[in-house]
Formats: C-alpha cells, sequence, structure tokens
C-alpha cells in the first residue's frame, strides 16, 4: 500500500475532504500546496476564510505520528499564510484552540533528540501572524508559550527558529503593559539569556533579536541582569571580572551596532552606562597589551572584544548630548583614559621618528606597557576624550592637570593601526583648546621649548604667531 492511501486511511474523511475540494485535488499532498498557494493572496486567504479551512488544517496538526512529515509541513505552512493579515482566519484559529495545538506540535519536537527546525520556523512564523491581529490573540500566545515554551524553542541552536520566536516575544510583549513586566521578570529575562546564546552559536538573519534586545537593554534597563545571567553558568573558581566569554562578547556587539545606528534616537540611562564602564575598566585588566593587534573588532579573544565593544559604546554614549558625561567624570573616566593612552607605545609615526621602527613581524612593544590589543583601540580612546572635552572647561583642564596635552598632540597623526586617528585627534584637540586661555597658552609654551613640533600644531588646525602687543607667542586658528 503506497504512502498517499496510508494518509488517507490514517486520517478521517471529514479532515480530508473540505481540503481535496478546496483544492480541486485528489491527494493530500497535491491539496496542501495549490491551497498554500491560493492563501499567499489577499483575495485567496479571504475565499478559504469562507470555507473554515483553518479547521482540517489545524486537525492535520493534531495527528503529527499519523501524517507523514512533509504534509505536516505543509499543514502548518497553510496555517501560516492563511494568518497573515486575515482576521476571520486569524479568529477561527484562536476559536479551535490553534495556539494549543501548535504548542502540543511544538512540544513534542521539542521534547526529541533532534528538533524539527523547518516544522517549528513555519509554526512560529505561524503565532508570529496571528499574534499580529490583536490583544487578544497575543495574549493566547503569551499564556500557552511563556516561559518555558519558549525556553525551550530558545535552545533549539537555529537562526531559522530564534529569528521568529524574537518576532513574537516582541509582539506579545509590546502589547500589554502586563505581559511586559512578565518579560521583565527573572523567568523572562532568563528567555532572553537563551536567545543571547543561541545568536552568539549561530547567528540571526532578521531584525527582530535586536529589537528585543534594544527595549530590554536600553529602554526597560535590564541590562546588568541579563549580563550577569549569561555568567552564571562560569567555573565558580573563576573570578566574576575574569569571566568575559563569547556570549558577553556577542551582546556588546549587538548593543554597540544598536546604539550606532540609532544614535541621538535611544536614550540611554545612568545605570546602562556606568555599567558599561565598570565592564570596560574590569577588561582592561586582564586584557593582554603585550602582542600588537593583526586585526580590527572582533579579534576572537573574548575578553579583548568585550573590551573593544565597551569602549565602542562609551564612544558613542559620549557623543549624544545629555547626561551621561557628567555621570561618568565623577567616577574617574578622564584620569583612566589619559592613563591608558600614556601607557600604549607612541603611534607607528612617532616610534619609526624616534627610531624605535618596527621590524618585519615585530609585534612586541619596545619602550612601553601596552599594545594596542586590536586596531582602532587608540582612536577609540582619543574619541571618548574628544567627546568629553567638547564644550566642559572642567574636562579640558583635567586633562591638562593630568600632563595629557602634549600626549594629545601625538595623536594628531596618521597611523596604519588606528584608522582616522589623525581626524580624532584634531577634532579632540580642537575641543580641548576651545575657549581655554590655559590649554593654549600650555601649547604654545610646548612649541617655543621645542617639546612639540609645528606639524603637530597645524595638523590640529593651529598655528603660533607672535603677538603684536605683547611680543609674546600666541596659538591662533590657522583659517
Amino acid at each position: 500500500m503506497d504512502s498517499v492511501k496510508l494518509v488517507n486511511l490514517s486520517i478521517q474523511d471529514n479532515v480530508l475532504q473540505p481540503l481535496f475540494i478546496s483544492s480541486g485535488s485528489s491527494t493530500l499532498h497535491e491539496a496542501l500546496e495549490r491551497l498554500i498557494k491560493t492563501a499567499k493572496t489577499y483575495d485567496g486567504r479571504l475565499s478559504l476564510s469562507s470555507k473554515d479551512i483553518i479547521k482540517p488544517a489545524l486537525e492535520l496538526c493534531q495527528y503529527p505520528l499519523r501524517v507523514p512529515h512533509q504534509e505536516l509541513l505543509l499543514a502548518v505552512k497553510l496555517l501560516r499564510n492563511m494568518c497573515a493579515g486575515e482576521i476571520k482566519n486569524q479568529d477561527l484559529f484562536i476559536e479551535q484552540n490553534g495556539v494549543g495545538i501548535l504548542s502540543t506540535l511544538v512540544g513534542s519536537m521539542c521534547s526529541n533528540s533532534g528538533s524539527d527546525n523547518e516544522i517549528l520556523r513555519m509554526v512560529l512564523q505561524a503565532l508570529g501572524n496571528v499574534s499580529l491581529a490583536g490583544e487578544k490573540h497575543q495574549e493566547a500566545v503569551w499564556a500557552r508559550f511563556f516561559s518555558l515554551g519558549f525556553i525551550d524553542i530558545a535552545r533549539v541552536q537555529s537562526k531559522e527558529t530564534c529569528d521568529p520566536l524574537c518576532m513574537v516575544i516582541y509582539t506579545c510583549s509590546e502589547g500589554s503593559n502586563e505581559r511586559s513586566v512578565e518579560m521583565l521578570s527573572d523567568q523572562g529575562l532568563d528567555i532572553i539569556v537563551e536567545i543571547v546564546r543561541t545568536v552568539t552559536a549561530v547567528g540571526f538573519s532578521e531584525d527582530w533579536v535586536k529589537l528585543l534586545l534594544s527595549k530590554i537593554c536600553f529602554d526597560k534597563s535590564y541590562f546588568s541582569s541579563i549580563f550577569s545571567k549569561l555568567s552564571e553558568n562560569c567555573d565558580e573558581n573563576v573570578p566574576q571580572i575574569s569571566h568575559f566569554g563569547d556570549q558577553e562578547a556577542f551582546l556588546l556587539s549587538i548593543l554597540s551596532e544598536i546604539l550606532n545606528e540609532r544614535l541621538g534616537e535611544i536614550v540611554v540611562s545612568s545605570n546602562f552606562t556606568l555599567s558599561i564602564f565598570q565592564i570596560l575598566r574590569n577588561a582592561v585588566e586582564i586584557v593582554d597589551f603585550s602582542t600588537r593587534a593583526n586585526s580590527s573588532l572582533p579579534t576572537g579573544s573574548s575578553v579583548t572584544d568585550v573590551m573593544g565593544y565597551a569602549f565602542s559604546l562609551i564612544r558613542d554614549i559620549t557623543a549624544c548630548d545629555g547626561p551621561n558625561v557628567d555621570i561618568l567624570l565623577p567616577a574617574g573616566l578622564i584620569k583612566f583614559l589619559i592613563d591608558l593612552l600614556r601607557n600604549l607605545e607612541p603611534p607607528t609615526l612617532i616610534r619609526r621618528s624616534t627610531g624605535h621602527a618596527d621590524t618585519e613581524n615585530d609585534t612586541t612593544p619596545r619602550f612601553s606597557k601596552y599594545c594596542c590589543p586590536y586596531k582602532g583601540f587608540r582612536r577609540d580612546i582619543v574619541g571618548v576624550i574628544g567627546n568629553c572635552s567638547y564644550g566642559r572647561i572642567s574636562v579640558q583642564d583635567e586633562i591638562r592637570d593630568q600632563d595629557g596635552i602634549l600626549l594629545m598632540l601625538q595623536q594628531c597623526v596618521t597611523d596604519e593601526d588606528n584608522p582616522f586617528l589623525r581626524e580624532w585627534g584634531i577634532w579632540s584637540m580642537r575641543n580641548i583648546l576651545e575657549g581655554n586661555v590655559k590649554n593654549r597658552e600650555l601649547v604654545v609654551d610646548l612649541e617655543v621649548q621645542g617639546s612639540v613640533d609645528t606639524p603637530e600644531i597645524a595638523g590640529a588646525g593651529l598655528r603660533v604667531e607672535i603677538d603684536p602687543v605683547t611680543r609674546r607667542p600666541k596659538l591662533v586658528n590657522a583659517t
């Protein structure tokens, strides 16, 4: 007996006949394929809604052991297409316990050692389409899947399932304050942690995970909780400060990307800002600075990447108007940055000019404590200093008090290991000198003493000239 006859015998006739009649087919496979094609258009979905095709499609999903894999996949795909923007189908799906039926189907797949990712993806897409219909539909999906159902799916390490899962969670939690609160509970955050672990392993193709993480970490300020939970499974003998793995680095990389894309739009909380600065401090303590970098971010070293993406976040945070710079300054940001920059070996151009040119394949520092652990590290430090100096006399003064003026002038050069260092250096020096008489006088004195070369000052868009009244040298704009 062939598979077609087996299917027809194992499923009740009242389930198959509506599908055969509506499609004009005599086999289940052909009927489902034709109906799926019909349901791709609005008129087709409307026509199928008048025939209640949702019912037999759901009936097929109740018998995963009776229905061959391909036909089961087609049945779920038909449900997905029919529920795409057609309210009668969406309502009938809820009335016929469609959420419960698909939940049972998902449970049977996740309980097996090898989940069927293709069917699971279709299930999630169908639930996503249903949840877009409104509050009643979102509540039905949420009540059935939160939180264990979502966690089970999140642990399936596949981008094909993780993307639609994030869509379902985001849509349902966005539609209700009560569900949003549950999403931020300990159980809800466990789901987000599992999602981060999955996307770290397999990546993602759609932006739903970014929308979800933006909501949790930026809008709701639960970044610290997520970051801490990612480290909960580390070796108890490893100090928490030392545990920065791939997952923490990947989370910071996504958040850095989100903030950079929506600079000026996202409001960053003080808690988030201080958390990132503390992570940066901790990472600096354990990063290996002994070898010169061969690549930009990501480097392949989790600790270095955590530090790098934390720097990127701080750079973008300080670039925005707002209170976050004023929050970071009392935490010791400027001294931390100046000390870090002072411990770095000089830029390539300055090393060569002082007779410390690198030999071929030489990647170790000759006379400084630190090498740049990734390409762009020095630029990021200079960029943050420049951002903080803009319009803030107190920061400009602190840089002078930390003997940082000459150090910052030395960053106004091109550097093959730090793209756009010269541009950032020039912009930072302008900010440091803008409206600050003492800083300008100090630069003039440095030039007169020969501590800095005229090209360094010119590179910052400045020049030294003699005041005709006082007969003293002074610093003026070159243009």
